[in-house]
């Protein structure tokens, strides 16, 4: 059997459940998601993510989307829908909402399970990614395996 860890920001959509589950084509595959709530981050940065890929009406509305500890609960909801979206393909699959220190928790998760790769699953970050301070870049560093990033799909 594959282990993945899969780090997510948001529920999957289908064809992010379609992409991860079909990778290793016939290989029987479990994961273990690490949901990651939107956290108190620069919402320029955001924002400007938002407008270099014609999301405009989603730059405007960065304001209104809870950050921190008040998206605890739509994290543990969103990890919910993706893991039961993982189930339904015949994967095995669980999880957790990530509250302090990612990428510890991304090592620890690693080692533990003996986690054959981790696949990072996000929207594009362009700032942090020309700085290579986006997850991806930085697990690389912290994990003993390889690392894959894949843009969800946004919805």
């Amino acid at each position: 059997m594959f282990t993945t860890v899969l780090m997510i920001e948001k529920p999957l959509a289908p064809a992010d459940v379609e992409l991860v589950t079909t990778l290793h084509g016939e290989e029987h595959v479990s994961f273990v998601v690490l949901m990651q709530p939107r956290g108190d981050q620069d919402v320029l940065l955001r924002a400007v993510d938002d407008v270099a890929l014609g999301y405009l009406d989603e730059a405007a509305r960065e304001n209104e989307v809870p950050e921190g500890k008040a998206a605890f609960h739509s994290a543990e909801e969103g990890l919910t829908h993706s893991l039961e979206a993982l189930r339904a393909t015949g994967a095995e699959a669980v999880g957790q909402v990530v509250e302090s220190h990612p990428l510890d928790l991304l090592r620890t998760i690693v080692e533990q399970t003996h986690a054959d790769e981790v696949i990072v699953l996000t929207a594009p970050h362009f700032v942090e990614e020309f700085f290579h301070r986006d997850w991806t870049s930085r697990a690389r560093h912290k994990v003993g395996v390889p690392v894959l990033k894949l843009f969800a799909q946004h919805e």
